[in-house]
């Protein structure tokens, strides 16, 4: 089965068909496309408010290609400074995914803020279309600390400032599969994953 994930992101699309792989069972072998994939040039403009409805607004541009598509969006919300960056994340610096310049504010930000007011947590609302209009989504989150620099050099986005609570070390050095047993994306995917099993499996008794 095809399955269009909206990103051009690799780092992400990995991590998606990685854990789309543990459900072999129930949706089969995935090959999962991405929009460079499909000839997809044009980026949507995300103008929602929330997650859930930047992914819904890129999951059904996607879905016009005709494959059941899966779209994302997520960030970092950090308690210290009022849950920014949330949706803007990418863009938290003025440039869309330059995570350097991202990082180094979130940094220059929290300069003076103490430990135990770094907490934080990834969010993800992952959306889903299929060909026939229907569509859901669902949310996975991650909670955390902010370090104080760079620690590992996994993962991407805020990986190597975010202290993973669970893993007790940051997702900079996390194994691939240790973040994704504990991350928001890992979550919300597995979540997905199974509500769409469900509905094809409804639309196929």
């Amino acid at each position: 089965m095809k399955i269009l994930l909206a990103t051009r992101n690799k780092n992400k699309a990995r991590e998606v068909a990685r854990i789309l792989s543990e459900y072999r069972d129930t949706l089969g072998e995935i090959e999962l496309l991405t929009l460079d994939d499909v000839g997809i040039k044009d980026d949507v403009e995300e103008n929602g408010s929330t997650f859930e409805e930047n992914a819904m607004i890129k999951a059904k541009a996607g879905a016009a290609t005709g494959y059941i598509t899966l779209a994302d969006d997520s960030g970092i919300e950090v308690d210290a400074l009022g849950g920014a960056p949330g949706i803007y994340s990418a863009r938290f610096a003025g440039g869309h995914g330059d995570d350097e310049a991202n990082n180094a504010l979130l940094l220059a930000k929290l300069k003076d803020v103490p430990k135990e007011k770094r907490t934080a947590r990834y969010a993800v609302a992952i959306a889903c279309v299929l060909p026939d209009g229907e569509s859901f989504t669902v949310r996975g989150t991650t909670e955390g600390l902010i370090l104080y620099e760079y620690d590992g050099e996994g993962g991407f986005g805020y990986d190597p400032l975010f202290w993973s609570l669970d893993l007790q070390k940051s997702f900079g050095r996390a194994l691939p599969d240790e973040k994704n047993a504990v991350s928001h994306r890992g979550r919300a995917v597995r979540l997905a994953a199974e509500e769409l099993a469900k509905r094809l499996k409804g639309n196929n008794p």
